[in-house]
């Protein structure tokens, strides 16, 4: 694996910031919301991750992390479009939530991947991106960010019922 270059230092260390507003956010307000300070270090952290993610070209092309950064500067526009426009109704809660959860994915899916084949330096966990044992932290993310938007949803459904 090449030596990580300052921009690749930045954009762990940004990401690393949004993923831990992000569940702080999740945590504490159990939805994630551009209108309170985690959230918007969260999307923020996330702008600048995927940004930077695409000046990143570590195996000389563009690769699968370039098209999750897009994926998670879609979700961004999309989750912001939902949460401050009504535009699907009584439906843009759940899609912001779905939106702002999907980032999550797009962070840990080159983060374990990334980890994985780097350490322990000199030694990695893995060699290549077929391993089972990624393939399974995959699978693990995506049971996660299914649970956690079905947690999402009947929070917004309850507060919903509330109001």
């Amino acid at each position: 694996m090449p030596e990580i270059l300052p921009i690749g230092w930045f954009h762990t260390i940004v990401a690393i910031i949004a993923i831990l507003a992000g569940l702080a956010a999740l945590v504490k307000d159990k939805l994630i919301t551009s209108k309170n300070r985690r959230g918007k270090v969260f999307l923020v952290g996330t702008f600048l991750a995927a940004v930077t993610a695409l000046m990143i070209f570590q195996h000389g092309a563009f690769g699968p992390g370039h098209g999750l950064a897009i994926m998670a500067l879609i979700a961004i526009v999309g989750g912001l479009i939902t949460e401050h426009t009504n535009i699907f109704g009584k439906f843009s809660p759940y899609l912001q939530a779905m939106a702002y959860s999907g980032i999550f994915l797009f962070h840990m899916i080159p983060a374990i991947t990334d980890g994985l084949l780097r350490l322990p330096v000199g030694a990695p966990v893995i060699t290549t991106i077929n391993d089972p044992l990624l393939l399974s932290f995959y699978g693990l993310f995506l049971a996660c960010y299914v649970i956690g938007l079905g947690l999402q949803w009947r929070t917004i459904k309850r507060q919903h019922a509330a109001s």
